[in-house]
Parts: C-alpha cells; structure tokens; sequence
C-alpha cells in the first residue's frame, strides 16, 4: 500500500490534512501502522474467543443439555464479570504501564477461552464464562486510553474506527471459520465445539507476547519515533481544546455526561450482543446445516465492516459525532423493528443487517467523544467506567432472549424488547448534545 494510501485510510482528514506539517505526517502514520494494525488484530480475537459460544451452541448446547435460558445465562456471565473488572483493570494499567498490562490480558484469556473446551455442564460454563470476563476486563477501554495518548481529536474518530473494525470483522472471519472447526468433529476424540474453543483461543497468547515487544507506552518512550516526530505527536495533543476536563477518576464518575454516555452505551451494546450471540441461532430455525450458518451469519457483518468505516470517514470530515450517531443508532432501531415484519430468511437477514450496519458504526462514532472531557486518570478510570455500564448491555440482551426464546418459542419478542431500548438509546443519544456542546 503506498503512502498517500496509508495516509487516507488511517491519518488524512479532508482539508485538514493541509494544515499536517511533513514531520506531523510522517509521526501519525508510524504510529498508525505501528499500533492500529496489531491492535485491531487483538481486538478482533478478543471478540471471536467471548462469541465463539454462539456458533459452538450448534452442538455444545445439546452435549451439554443446556436450555434456552441457561445458554443466554452462560454467555451473559462473561459480561458480569467483565463489568465489575473493568475500572479496576484500567487503573491497573494506568499505573503499570499499557504495553505490560495489554500482553498480561492477552495472554490470560488466550488461556481461559481455551479452557472452555473442559467444560461438562451448566455450572462449570457459568464459572469458565465468568473467569474469561475477569481476563478480559479492560482490553477495550485501556486501548481507547493508549491510542488517545496517540493522535489527537481529529483524528481519533477514524483511528478508533479502524480499531474497533475487529468487532464485525470478528464475525464476518469468525462465522466461516467456526463453521468449518465444527467439522473437526471426532478428531483425537474431541467434540467440534470443543476444537473451536482450543483453536480460537491460541492466537491470543501469541499476540500477548508479540505486544510485550513491539508497543510502547508513550510517544516519548518509542525507538521507532525521531526525536522531532514524538514531539510533533506531544504538541498537537496539547493543542487540542477540551469541554470541561475531567482528569481525576472521582470527578470523572460523578460526571453527568460520562453517566449519560454510559446508558448509551449500554442501550447500542445490549443491541449489539442480543444480535450476535443468537444469530447463528436464529438462522438454524431455517433449517440449514452448521457450515451454512457460519457463512450466512457473515454477511451482516461485512456491511456492518464497510459501514462503520464509511460512517467515521464522513464524521471526520463533517465533524458531527453526536448527530450521526444519533442516526445510526434510530437505523438499529429501525432495524430490529423490521424483523418483526420479515417472513423469510432474506428479509430476516436484511433486517438484521440494518440493526448491525447502526449498531456497529455508532460504536465507531461514540468512542472518539469520551476522550473530549476525560484526561490522566480520569480517563483511565472514566472510560473503564463507561465501558463496564455499557458492556452489562451485553449480559442483559443475551439473557433477556433467552429467557423470551423459552417462554414464547420464537425470537420476535426478544428482538421487539430490543427495538424499543434502541429507539430509547437513540432519544437518550440526541439529548447529549444539551451537556456537550463542541461538536
């Protein structure tokens, strides 16, 4: 890819690519290819090993004997714990340094997701699924903390854009993928599900190591920075304005809008999470084989790639964050509420790929305004924060169609309960721009 390629997809910014001084150029694209890349790659298995279990349901949940219920109540204990890890992580690794503290939960739900595969019945996956949340808290906000220690607000939208691309990219590798593991059925005596869960898993070790040599924990402690490019990167985030800086945890969690981003986040993630753990379930009422599935539940996710990375494109150069993500997350909305009316699996399909196009480029958008009023600790703590009270989304949304599945046999209440807390996400959403007024 050449140069001026690198510099549209990860640094350049409309007109305000301009105003970059040759030095500043040459310092942000280092820094994008250097951390984005790998950090994106992290991210992407982080969510293929916490979702796996939903394409591992194909045929674990009947090994197992495990009901409706009890597999939304297994896949939503990873979020308990995750939730209540989450500050407590990110202050960790405020205090030891991100390099050090990003390779350590790498590596330690490399393990734990490969463990699942020892499982034998409800309890023992409720307790692997709630140790995988402990390993994992504090990936996702002590990254968004790393990279905003990186590039500076205008920027940051595309950046974090790129990182979170994992997310649907997760899906749209991960589908095929476990589908085709699932055929390893048998081997060395092994259930399918139980290959997924092994062979999904390693890469992150791996990746845990490869963080602990190759990422730094500031501009101003790299080799692979000049002199002159790390202060280039220092200057222009002392230059960013900021809307009432929080920069102590205490004051970050008293904060109204850190409190109303969190419910946001909360409303997108439940949607997000009650999606995709269930998909491959919800296709398999059509009847289709377990390889099919993994490759029709990829679809969505390759729009909901190309849309995210589009959305944040337009909302870096149009600069306004609040008012697209408004309208991505009313297209969830509206999405889901389709589903209700759709009767075949293409327009089932379709329905569901509006919910995620929304649900996925609103995360993009919502994770560049944090930054905007959190610094120093009160970043560290108050994006850990807000990622705890969104991610409990992620309990709630798979638990509550469960529990719907059980009692009425089918999805379309589950997902109309959905529907309406995204269109109460999406009211919540505009009513940010009263506390935050620099778009």
């Amino acid at each position: 890819m050449s140069g001026t390629a690198v510099e549209a997809g990860f640094v350049r910014v409309g007109r305000q690519a301009a105003a970059l001084t040759p030095i500043e150029q040459s310092a942000l694209k280092k820094a994008s290819w250097r951390l984005v890349p790998l950090l994106t790659l992290a991210y992407l298995f982080s969510y293929l090993d916490r979702n796996c279990i939903s394409f591992a349901a194909l045929t674990m949940n009947k090994d197992l004997g495990l009901t409706n219920t009890q597999f939304g109540a297994a896949a939503a204990w990873f979020f308990l714990s995750y939730t209540l890890c989450e500050v407590p992580s990110n202050m960790a690794l405020y205090r030891f340094g991100a390099r050090r503290w990003i390779a350590r939960i790498l590596i330690s739900w490399g393990l734990v997701s490969a463990a699942m595969a020892l499982v034998s019945g409800p309890a023992s996956l409720y307790t692997m699924r709630f140790l995988l949340g402990i390993a994992e808290a504090g990936f996702f906000p002590g990254v968004t903390f790393y990279l905003a220690a990186w590039f500076p607000r205008q920027y940051r939208t595309r950046i974090i854009a790129w990182f979170l691309v994992a997310i649907p990219a997760s899906s749209l590798i991960g589908g095929p993928l476990c589908g085709l593991l699932l055929q390893m059925d048998g081997f060395l005596g092994l259930a399918g599900w139980k290959w997924l869960f092994i062979m999904v898993s390693l890469p992150a070790i791996v990746l845990g190591l490869v963080v602990l040599r190759v990422l730094s924990d500031r501009p101003e402690d790299t080799s692979w920075l000049s002199k002159q490019e790390s202060d280039a990167i220092l200057a222009m985030r002392a230059a960013e304005t900021h809307d009432h800086l929080k920069t102590s945890l205490w004051g970050a969690l008293g904060d109204v809008r850190v409190i109303m981003l969190a419910i946001v986040q909360f409303g997108f993630t439940l949607g997000s999470y009650g999606i995709g753990l269930w998909l491959p379930l919800i296709i398999k009422d059509y009847r289709l084989s377990d390889l099919a599935i993994g490759f029709l539940a990829a679809i969505p996710y390759l729009f909901a790639t190309a849309g995210m990375l589009l959305w944040a494109w337009h909302v870096d150069r149009t600069g306004k964050k609040i008012g697209n993500m408004v309208l991505c997350l009313g297209l969830a909305a509206a999405g889901l509420a389709g589903y209700i009316f759709s009767g075949s699996l293409v327009f089932s399909l379709a329905d569901l790929t509006l919910a995620l196009i929304g649900v996925t480029a609103a995360r993009g958008i919502f994770w560049a305004i944090p930054p905007r009023i959190l610094s120093g600790a009160g970043a560290a703590g108050g994006l850990a924060f807000i990622n705890s009270i969104g991610t409990f989304g992620g309990f709630v949304g798979p638990y509550m169609m469960g529990i719907f599945k059980d009692a009425t046999g089918g999805f379309t209440t589950g997902i109309l309960a959905m529907a309406g807390i995204m269109a109460a996400t999406t009211l919540l959403a505009a009513s940010l721009k009263l506390v935050l007024r620099q778009e």
